[in-house]
């Protein structure tokens, strides 16, 4: 599958500046791109291999200035990171719309139904009731339990599972080996000492757009819904526990963990291996630095970081005053040995 340059900036609005018939057929980075390859320059420091690569078409930013020629025709656009993000966007999605049927062998129940144009990979499992919208592919070991809604045009990786009674809206990507809807943690202790298991009889909720990594998983609510509301983006190794809320748009690096009945609000930014305790409010906009410990509510738009976390600006003051301890207290001892001396001397 080729592409010229002129058809490549059709799709991302951008202006040749070379050869529109110059064809390409797969990626490479600017430093190791080869010919009959695209490539893109967004930072500044790879600037030095626009003028050495043999990539056949690169995407740069409308304002670059050359300071050499270049032997590649360029595509000049408002964002060159952004335009280069929408086309592998854009290339993803016909190789996935070239997926189409069912593979064997696979186990579809009587009663499940689904869409057109799906793709139903081997060894994948629908249990009764299982909805499946247009154009949405179920890769091959996929599980997805009884009474299960996915939309159109979502896509579930290889070995993914979907357990019973969970919703998956349209345009939702999940990777693989993630799991959604295992039981929520929850066990009461017990006169003995002993904990007995607290039946988990709600469901997971996904809305539209949401991406979720890699071995992630989402436990189902105790009762009612844990809900990943639309546009949010979770990355690989994440924990999401029971009844958690996580709002629109909001982020969350890997191998954060999100405690129950937690409510994170739209837009919020959660830093790799951050964890979160139980029932709290994260407002819209939050920023978590990585590795925080959040133990309290945190307003909307503060940024905090730390363990316990606490106000990021403040917590920068005081890594500074840390630095400073050892000639702090040189001083300090300076300060005394010369009051000691005065003393004496009076």
């Amino acid at each position: 599958m080729t592409f010229t340059a002129a058809q490549i900036a059709a799709l991302i609005n951008g202006r040749v500046e070379g050869d529109p018939e110059v064809a390409v057929g797969n990626f490479g980075k600017i430093e190791e791109a080869r010919e009959g390859q695209l490539s893109f320059l967004a930072n500044p420091k790879y600037e030095e291999y626009l003028y050495e690569t043999k990539a056949s078409i690169i995407i740069v930013n409308e304002t670059l200035e050359l300071k050499k020629q270049v032997a590649a025709t360029l595509i000049r656009v408002a964002d060159a990171y952004s335009a280069f993000a929408a086309l592998l966007g854009k290339y993803q999605e016909i190789v996935q719309q070239q997926l189409k049927g069912i593979q064997e062998p696979a186990y579809i129940s009587k009663t499940a139904r689904y869409g057109a144009d799906v793709f139903i990979g081997a060894f994948a499992y629908l249990g009764e009731n299982v909805t499946i919208g247009d154009r949405t592919k179920i890769h091959p070991n996929s599980y997805i339990g009884d009474n299960v809604t996915i939309g159109n045009d979502s896509i579930i990786h290889a070995g993914v599972k979907v357990l019973h009674n969970c919703v998956i809206g349209n345009q939702v990507t999940v990777h693989a080996g993630t799991v959604i809807g295992s039981d929520g943690f929850g066990f009461a202790p017990q006169a003995d000492g002993t904990f007995a298991k607290v039946p988990q009889i709600g469901n997971v909720v996904i809305e539209d757009q949401v991406e979720i990594g890699a071995n992630a998983t989402i436990d189902r609510a105790t009762i009612g819904s844990t809900i990943i509301r639309s546009g949010a983006k979770l990355d690989n190794l994440i924990q999401i526990a029971h009844n958690v809320e996580i709002g629109n748009s909001t982020v969350v690096a890997a191998q954060a963990g999100i405690s129950g009945s937690t409510k994170v609000g739209k837009g919020v930014m959660i830093g790799g291996q951050v964890g979160i305790v139980g029932h709290l409010h994260i407002g819209d906009g939050a920023k978590i630095n990585a590795q925080s410990g959040v133990s309290k509510n945190i307003e909307p738009g503060k940024a905090v970081t730390g363990s316990p976390a606490y106000d990021y600006t403040s917590a920068l003051r005081s890594q500074a005053l840390n630095r400073r301890l050892p000639d702090l207290e040189k001083r300090m001892k300076e300060l005394e040995e010369a009051l000691a001396r005065l003393k004496n001397e009076s």
